[in-house]
């Protein structure tokens, strides 16, 4: 069977009017030319071009090969515009994962306004516990939040965010206000399962001092939703995204624990397979979601 680049070849051939100016068209010495022309003969066992005749003349086989294949050629250019239209333009599928609370309270809204805006776009969004751990090579983007482990995974910042060591006042006036990060050991604090991280094991920075504190905690969930309102129902310490408590620390159903301790920040990224080539309906909704948190991000307004 011959390949696609064969039957260009012949067709270069069939619009010359001898193998001299088909050569000059293809760039190639006329004896190039010939060994090609007889290498797909042999390849296919069939006589495709009369050389006995004064000019170019193809064989009954010859003349099907290159009229059946030059339809071929036209399906295959088609297809290939196709794909490059995709990528230029706003149609496919987009498949996105991103974490519950976050996905539900950011996300989904950006996904509904960025379908209206291109009605094509087939969306599929999955809200997931752990993101980072499910089979990320499903999806086209991936929204985590947080430090990132190793991956071959391409990261681009969406927002900031920062994490906050959070308690109700009602904690607060049962255990007392604590000053220190080691005090953090000995008192009921909650924790939010995800990522299979060691969510257990706090660090706190100030100036150059760091310190990593293990909590034992009295209370462990993968929903923050729920560590929130535990939090909030003064079940103990939380610890939390600024995206998540800003709202609660405003209105003071929450107040901020150790506020000259830094924790590591939790920036939103996208990440993607690939940096380069991404669909045009890909990279787009990225600048959509990043521009939604612009100029500052909502829950810093």
């Amino acid at each position: 069977m011959t390949d696609i680049f064969d039957i260009r070849f012949l067709l270069v051939i069939r619009e010359s009017k001898s193998l001299l100016e088909a050569s000059r068209k293809l760039g190639l010495t006329p004896s190039a030319v010939t060994q090609r022309l007889q290498q797909m003969e042999k390849k296919l066992d069939l006589r495709l071009l009369d050389r006995s005749a004064r000019q170019l003349r193809f064989t009954d086989e010859g003349e099907v090969l290159c009229v059946r294949g030059a339809e071929l050629l036209q399906q295959f250019d088609a297809l290939l515009e196709d794909l490059h239209e995709r990528r230029r333009g706003f149609v496919g599928k987009l498949k996105i994962n991103a974490p519950f609370g976050f996905g539900r309270r950011y996300v989904a809204p950006a996904v509904a306004a960025f379908k209206s805006l291109h009605p094509e776009v087939e969306i599929s969004l999955t809200l997931s516990d752990q993101p980072m751990v499910e089979a990320s090579d499903r999806f086209d983007v991936v929204i985590h939040i947080g430090q990132l482990g190793v991956s071959n995974l391409v990261c681009r910042t969406l927002a900031p965010n920062r994490r906050f060591i959070c308690a109700s006042p009602a904690f607060i006036a049962r255990h007392g206000l604590i000053d220190s990060p080691e005090q953090l050991a000995h008192q009921p604090c909650i924790a939010l399962h995800e990522n299979n991280e060691d969510v257990t094991l706090w660090h706190l920075s100030r100036g150059r001092k760091t310190q990593s504190i293990r909590i034992r905690p009295s209370l462990i969930s993968n929903d923050g939703n729920v560590i929130k309102q535990w939090g909030c129902d003064g079940q103990g310490i939380i610890l939390r995204s600024e995206w998540d408590v800003a709202d609660a620390l405003a209105d003071g159903s929450l107040v901020r624990l150790l506020p000259a301790w830094k924790l590591p920040d939790a920036n939103v990224v996208a990440l993607t397979h690939q940096r380069e080539g991404l669909p045009e309906r890909t990279r787009n909704f990225m600048r959509f979601l990043q521009d939604s948190f612009l100029p500052v991000p909502p829950w810093r307004a």
